[in-house]
């Protein structure tokens, strides 16, 4: 046989139906937006300095595209210059939620540093989330197309032995069928990546994970965004900064620990 050209050899691009959509911008009331910078400022009052601090972004489970709140765990590791994350405080922070409260991401401070981006140890960061909130809200985006070559077809009770030998996959039916194609649920989900400075910058990710249900190939993504900020009641009040001030002192410790945290 003689091929014309090399594009005649390349497999058709499988079929997929996009489901559902994940955000492809930050959405976050101010409210939250304005906790976060208060905590920041609260803790260079009470610490007398800057440090570096993490927390949680929360969202309503009916709503999990926007952020509502900004949770506040207890951070055993912070520093001047670098903050870190495992998966069992997040964890153990989500147990503590309200049942129609979710984490969808996490947001952390640099402080007063002339660094206004994510550093090496935020990625690191940033994945430990990911898996996660993905692993707790995830939602079918897509039927996707199994390309098999060599499919074969037989119906129930009319097919031999030596007929079952043919073909890497088998699909068997309760009556004869000449044409099937198979179509795997793509899972996935994202979360938010927030990192602000003392001066009022911020920036912001969305990451992404998708699953395939059947050939298990995992992909992981992220992108810049835009931050959308919802001026929706309620706002933040003078009283919510003076209950936020005892949950900064108990929740934030900026002592000398876990010297072996990779800088940045």
């Amino acid at each position: 046989m003689r091929i014309k050209s090399l594009s005649a050899l390349k497999r058709r691009p499988p079929e997929e139906v996009v489901l559902a959509h994940l955000p492809q911008k930050v959405f976050m009331t101010s409210y939250a937006r304005d906790k976060a910078f208060k905590i920041s400022q609260l803790v260079r009052e009470i610490h007398g300095r800057s440090f570096e601090w993490y927390g949680f972004t929360l969202a309503e489970a009916a709503h999990p595209e926007l952020i509502v709140d900004v949770g506040l765990p207890p951070n055993d590791q912070n520093r001047i210059e670098y903050t870190a994350l495992a998966a069992q405080p997040i964890a153990a922070f989500q147990t503590s939620l309200p049942p129609d409260r979710l984490i969808n991401g996490w947001i952390h401070s640099h402080g007063v540093l002339k660094y206004a981006h994510f550093s090496e140890t935020d990625r690191k960061n940033h994945l430990t989330v990911l898996d996660f909130v993905t692993s707790r809200a995830k939602r079918v985006l897509s039927k996707r197309e199994v390309i098999i070559g060599d499919l074969s077809l037989l119906a129930e009770n009319q097919y031999t032995p030596q007929r079952l030998q043919e073909g890497s996959v088998t699909l068997v039916t309760d009556r004869p069928v000449t044409a099937a194609r198979l179509l795997e649920s793509v899972y996935g989900g994202f979360s938010y990546a927030i990192v602000i400075g003392d001066s009022g910058w911020h920036v912001q990710e969305v990451h992404y994970k998708k699953t395939a249900v059947l050939s298990k190939e995992t992909s992981v993504d992220f992108q810049e965004a835009e931050l959308v900020v919802h001026d929706t009641p309620p706002l933040f009040a003078d009283a919510d900064a003076r209950a936020l001030e005892q949950i900064v002192r108990d929740a934030i410790n900026p002592a000398a620990r876990a010297e072996n945290i990779e800088r940045m």
